[in-house]
């Protein structure tokens, strides 16, 4: 494929030069005649005046500038005649190929009993015909007017005569879907079928390139004809002879080009499937002609257990989404898949996190995956209409309902948003009480109640690690009396996404030295109530603060203050003076029976709620407010 590019550069630099010359061997000789003119004018006259001599000069210049664009206009007429007959040529080598290399030696073997012989008759179609038309009509008649260029300059009268055969291309556009599932469906089921095939494109006159691949050239040279003849008849003038043939070749290759329209369209897709096969290392079985490509990208992939970010790649089809890794290779771009995701019950939802912006989260009866997308990526998104837009789905919770459980791969909660057992609500430690995360739900949960294990649908029914309450569910065992919740065993994150105001606080009792980090969650239910929990997702807080009644002052440490009430003492310290001022507004006005009002900050809007992020200084976990 390479040596017919050099041969086609070589020759239009060769047709271009020998245009060339005949353009300016024709200049020059109207320069002569000028100047034969000019002497025998100036022996007539003897010398002129200053004024006569520059209105000649002007005269001269327009009409050898008339004669140089009529030449140009000339020549790009002889190029674009000239490059439809070198591509016909490189055409011609493919059908060549196609018809007696691969067809040929395929019959050969389906004669042999080796294969079905009707199986190759229908993937190579009337290829056979097509192949015939053109190298022995079609090329020839070019390659003949080429050669008479000089005394006969049209290409309309030999189109016309011709161009009513391309009809025959309706049959082998509208088999090609056909071939390509039957082309497919052999290479899988029979070795022998793949073995010829595989042997055939490995030689040099392939040029490295598939049998899919030269089975398109038929589909998409119609609609070259159709562009390399507008392209003459723009240059070509209004009153020459070969302009009425050339406009009714158009009209005969346009009606034959609608029927490869829709086919190109197809052919384009199946051609960006090729590659993607070539690249995931021809793995994944994607070449189907129901499958449509639609996107592809770099993202970032954010760690289950911690914010650590990884460099990822995803394609989205119309029925999956390929999240892959890329792969060293000396070969070119190669990735492996890790996940196949499908489309059907996917799941999409924009999430926030301080540490990196621009992040969601991709949730699939597979698996369940939060990225962050590049600042690039985000320019082109807000220019453009959404990549998950068919897929995408009301904005859900994030936990797996009972009815997916087990079929839905879970979000899993981050290690650092919990302090305590989503369970049994136990206290973590490094030693004797570990995080665990259930297969199931996602929660994170200690070794105790994460002592189970059951086949989970979306993991193709392997043996997965559960907590105590999805094993209940998924296996109908084991299932107690549910106790009544006490008034500290309300999950954080329950509040946290309806309330007045929410964020980190350092806290000390009773003014202590002592302080501790602790997630503050005024809800809007109980608006004169104060809840302290160890962290965001924690699903028992530490303490609550009935505010009614409790006096409100500054505290003697920077940006912090003081709730006193009889013995009760309890310090607050915020990360800025502006955080503990809008704390403060809340709680004044709580503490007096008031129904508080969410303060206006300058923090970022949630994305689902659409109001002031109100814990902009958290540093270790998602904005949730």
């Amino acid at each position: 494929m390479e040596q017919d590019k050099e041969t086609e550069e070589e020759t239009h630099h060769s047709v271009r030069t020998e245009t060339a010359e005949l353009v300016n061997g024709d200049l020059d000789k109207v320069d002569e005649v000028d100047d034969h003119s000019a002497s025998q004018h100036s022996d007539r006259t003897g010398a002129e005046n200053e004024d006569t001599e520059k209105t000649t000069e002007t005269l001269q210049k327009s009409e050898e500038g008339h004669s140089e664009q009529k030449e140009t206009n000339e020549q790009k007429l002889f190029k674009i005649a000239s490059e439809l007959l070198h591509t016909e040529k490189a055409y011609v080598a493919r059908l060549n190929l196609l018809d007696q290399v691969f067809c040929t030696r395929m019959m050969e073997e389906a004669n042999k009993g080796t294969f079905p012989l009707d199986v190759v008759k229908n993937i190579f179609s009337n290829i056979s015909s097509i192949h015939a038309f053109h190298s022995q009509f079609l090329l020839p008649d070019l390659e003949k007017r080429m050669g008479e260029w000089a005394s006969t300059p049209r290409i309309g009268d030999i189109l016309q005569k011709l161009t009513p055969f391309l009809k025959m291309y309706a049959e082998y556009v509208k088999n090609f879907d056909k071939a390509m599932e039957l082309l497919k469906q052999w290479t899988d089921r029979s070795p022998p079928f793949k073995a010829i095939i595989q042997e055939i494109q490995s030689q040099e006159i392939c040029g490295s390139l598939t049998l899919q691949h030269h089975m398109l050239e038929p589909v998409q040279r119609v609609p070259r004809y159709e562009m390399l003849l507008k392209d003459y008849l723009k240059k070509l003038p209004q009153n020459d002879p070969d302009r009425s043939d050339a406009e009714k070749s158009l009209e005969i290759i346009a009606t034959a080009a609608t029927h490869s329209n829709s086919a190109i369209r197809k052919s384009e897709n199946l051609k960006k499937l090729m590659e993607i096969y070539e690249m995931l290392g021809e793995e994944e079985d994607i070449v189907h002609p129901s499958n449509e490509f639609i996107k592809e990208g770099h993202i970032m992939k954010l760690a289950a257990r911690n914010t650590s970010t990884m460099d990822r790649y995803l394609f989205l089809f119309n029925n999956m989404l390929l999240y892959c890794v890329p792969k060293f290779s000396l070969g070119g771009t190669k990735y492996t898949v890790r996940t196949r995701i499908g489309i059907d019950g996917m799941k999409v939802r924009e999430t926030s996190n301080e540490d990196h912006p621009h992040t969601f989260q991709v949730s699939g009866k597979e698996r369940t995956l939060e990225l962050q997308a590049f600042q690039e990526t985000i320019d082109i998104f807000q220019q453009k209409n959404e990549s998950f837009k068919n897929a995408l789905k009301d904005v859900e919770e994030v936990s797996v309902s009972k009815a997916e459980l087990g079929k839905r791969a879970p979000r899993w909660i981050r290690d650092n948003e919990v302090t305590m057992c989503m369970k049994c609500r136990e206290p973590f430690n490094a030693i004797t009480r570990r995080r665990h995360h259930c297969r199931a739900c996602g929660y994170v949960v200690c070794w105790k109640c994460s002592d189970n294990k059951v086949h989970l649908e979306y993991d193709n029914y392997k043996m997965n690690k559960v907590c105590k309450d999805c094993y209940s569910i998924l296996t109908g065992e084991g299932v107690t009396e549910g106790r009544r919740k006490g008034i500290l065993e309300i999950e954080a994150a329950q509040f946290t996404d309806s309330s007045i105001m929410c964020g980190f606080l350092q806290h000390s009792e009773k003014g202590g030295k002592l302080w501790q980090r602790v997630w503050c969650v005024i809800p809007e239910k109980e608006c004169l109530v104060l809840y302290l929990y160890g962290a965001p997702q924690d699903v028992k807080a530490l303490c609550t603060i009935p505010l009614l009644g409790y006096t409100v002052e500054d505290a003697d440490t920077p940006a912090s203050f003081r709730l006193t009430q009889s013995k009760f003492v309890h310090t607050f310290a915020a990360e800025s003076e502006e955080l503990k001022q809008r704390w403060l507004k809340v709680i004044r006005a709580a503490v007096t029976g008031e129904v508080p009002v969410r303060p206006e900050t300058n923090g970022t809007l949630h994305p689902e709620r659409k109001q002031k992020c109100t814990c902009k200084d958290n540093k270790d976990t998602q904005c949730l407010c």
